[in-house]
């Protein structure tokens, strides 16, 4: 009597195991992705193709490209399925809508009542588009801010973005050339400075990393030149930070200045490559600067030096430097633990600079001799005139408010404010004469940052933000490590109690500062722990 073995199949017509690749879906891919090369550090560029095309990733798509790129269908579903952007469909689920509409629930538009638009283009928009919550934009000054296929705006009413949505969320068309004329960069090629030159005048300015951490930036130059090359610049434009939008404004304002900064800094450190890495929720930016680096290679502007853009895909950890090298290298955005630095050991195993955006817009000047401890800050909340404010490091809030936003908001007092955006803590109206600068709020347990000043009357609850904050990095969190991973999510969940439990809230923040691998752990209880110091009518 044969024995039969459950679970097996007979040899004949019998399948391979695994998900197999459509002969006619790789034959499509193929044609979607002529001219690009399979190179492992393109995955995330090759994935926003499929995606810009239908909207999402089928993930039949996925399977093709795995075999097209030699890769396992493992590493390209795990990087597909890692980033908020990207959207993974598998055969048995219904497809999307191809339009998405993302509503920002952070920080300042988390003020502005974004909830309810969000409840109201779910109920309105019907089948029209895809309609999603999503984190901070860059568009604080817009609050609430939404976006709209390749479009990103402030949009006040369900209105305006219907009329977003009829007219398919098309980029704006920028012009091609900056208008730059590159005179620096140029003047440094003829010779007239050589790189140790430049070196020392940026480290006599001061200049200091505008990204949050304020290394000193021709110190960073150093480490990276005393390695063996090849190296390589990378240009941090990530800004994922609720809060924070000054990035943005350098490139819709002066996308030439940003650009010859990268390319003095990447001269200074002799780079054989410069690696923009640029946040998804800038379409139009993307846009501008393929025109503007095309440009330069059209002029012989580059200075033999490779310029690559690469697309973010929605994942603020990638903020993080050694997160964001991972994403550069087609990877999910883990950070990698320290030592070896980026410096020694960064971008494809080599050394490293990684420079904001900020920081590289103020070389130029620095270099000309018109530079004098300016940066740019980043308010919204409850002023007359939000917007990127560029002052001298050390102003105060009161006049950040008075001098430069038109006081505030009619009908709003000022209550409290963030200095440094989500992650640089929550003070008091009583230190509005505080100095905003690296240092000046360390007694006070928060930081400047990125200079994000976000700014709530009496008409917000300090409470109810730093919770919107904690519910920010939970979502955020690259999931690596357990105090961040289980703490931001323990902290989220503590904090929706009517009164909080203080000791379990102060216990729960050390283990995060202490143990978590990188800023966002370490920085997430910073709102929390402001609120229990500092307000305490939101505890009992």
């Amino acid at each position: 009597m044969a024995v039969q073995v459950v679970g097996q199949r007979k040899k004949t017509g019998a399948f391979p195991k695994g998900r197999q690749v459509d002969p006619t879906i790789r034959a499509a891919l193929e044609i979607l992705l002529e001219g690009d090369e399979m190179r492992s550090d393109l995955l995330i560029e090759h994935l926003h193709k499929i995606q810009d095309e239908f909207g999402y990733l089928p993930v039949a798509y996925l399977a093709a490209l795995a075999q097209m790129m030699k890769l396992s269908q493992v590493e390209v579903y795990e990087v597909a399925s890692f980033y908020h952007h990207f959207q993974v469909v598998k055969e048995d689920e219904v497809a999307p809508v191809k339009l998405k509409v993302r509503v920002c629930q952070n920080a300042t538009c988390h003020m502005n009542d974004s909830a309810s638009l969000l409840k109201d283009l779910v109920s309105k928009l019907g089948d029209s588009a895809d309609v999603v919550a999503g984190p901070c934009m860059g568009a604080c000054d817009k609050a609430p801010a939404v976006s709209v296929g390749k479009t990103q705006v402030g949009f006040s009413t369900v209105e305006a973005v219907q009329a977003a949505v009829d007219t398919g969320g098309v980029a704006e068309i920028l012009s091609a050339n900056s208008g730059t004329e590159y005179s620096l960069w140029k003047s440094l090629l003829a010779g007239e400075k050589n790189r140790e030159q430049v070196c020392e005048e940026v480290e006599e300015a001061g200049l200091r990393g505008l990204g949050g951490a304020g290394f000193p930036t021709a110190r960073k130059w150093q480490f990276v030149r005393q390695e063996a090359g090849p190296r390589y610049l990378v240009v941090n434009a990530d800004e994922g930070e609720p809060g924070t939008f000054k990035d943005r404004y350098c490139f819709e304002t002066n996308v030439g200045q940003a650009l010859e900064g990268a390319l003095i800094a990447a001269w200074a450190i002799e780079a054989s490559a410069i690696y923009i890495y640029l946040r998804d929720e800038y379409p139009t930016i993307h846009t501008l600067l393929r025109q503007e680096i095309k440009w330069l290679e059209e002029n012989n502007l580059t200075g033999g030096m490779e310029i690559h853009l690469r697309r973010g895909a929605g994942a603020y950890i990638c903020g993080e430097e050694s997160a964001l090298l991972e994403s550069l290298e087609g990877k999910r955005g883990i950070p990698r633990h320290k030592p070896p630095f980026p410096a020694q050991s960064g971008l494809f195993g080599q050394p490293t600079a990684i420079n904001n955006v900020e920081t590289l817009y103020w070389i130029p000047a620095v270099l000309r001799g018109e530079w004098n401890g300016q940066r740019l800050f980043s308010v919204s909340g409850r002023v007359k005139e939000p917007g990127v404010k560029e002052v001298k490091g050390g102003i105060t809030v009161q006049q950040l408010i008075d001098d430069h936003c038109g006081g505030m908001a009619e009908g709003h007092e000022l209550k409290a404010f963030l200095p440094g955006g989500a992650s640089g803590g929550i003070l008091p109206a009583s230190l509005k004469q505080v100095p905003l600068d690296f240092g000046s709020l360390d007694e006070y347990g928060c930081f400047v940052g990125s200079a994000s000043v976000v700014v709530l009357s009496q008409q917000d609850d300090p409470r109810d933000m730093a919770q919107n904050l904690m519910e920010f990095f939970e979502d955020e969190s690259c999931g690596q490590c357990t105090p961040c991973r289980l703490g931001t999510e323990k902290a989220a969940k503590l904090m929706e109690a009517e009164v909080w439990d203080e000791g379990l809230l102060t216990e729960l923040a050390q283990a995060m500062t202490d143990a978590s691998i990188c800023g966002l752990g370490q920085a997430a209880p910073n709102p929390l722990r402001s609120v229990m110091r500092f307000f305490p009518e939101a505890k009992p």
